[in-house]
């Protein structure tokens, strides 16, 4: 689902919004998430899962097309570890 879908689908499920309330809602919410890992917090969302950031060491890696060795500099990337209620609503079988 792209962030489009998901604005028409919150849209059509609450008619008593304006489409463009609900797309500043979601991009206010998506901001407030990427500002805070980007400070270095933990944003957890109940039932869902939690977002935070993991940083990487540099190190010493390969081009897999010449073989030739490179650096790779030390970097922060997000993670992402979902929920209890989440994992469970995905592993029971739909019928």
């Amino acid at each position: 689902m792209t962030k489009s879908e998901l604005i028409i689908r919150l849209a059509e499920k609450n008619p008593h919004l304006y489409q463009r309330d609900v797309e500043r809602i979601v991009s206010t919410v998506f901001d407030e998430v990427s500002t805070a890992l980007s400070r270095g917090d933990r944003v957890e969302l109940r039932g869902f899962g939690a977002f935070s950031v993991k940083n990487r060491d540099s190190r010493t890696g390969r081009n897999p097309r010449t073989g030739e060795t490179v650096f790779v500099a030390r970097k922060s990337v997000p993670f992402f570890k979902v929920g209890k209620d989440l994992r469970i609503r995905l592993n029971t079988p739909q019928g």
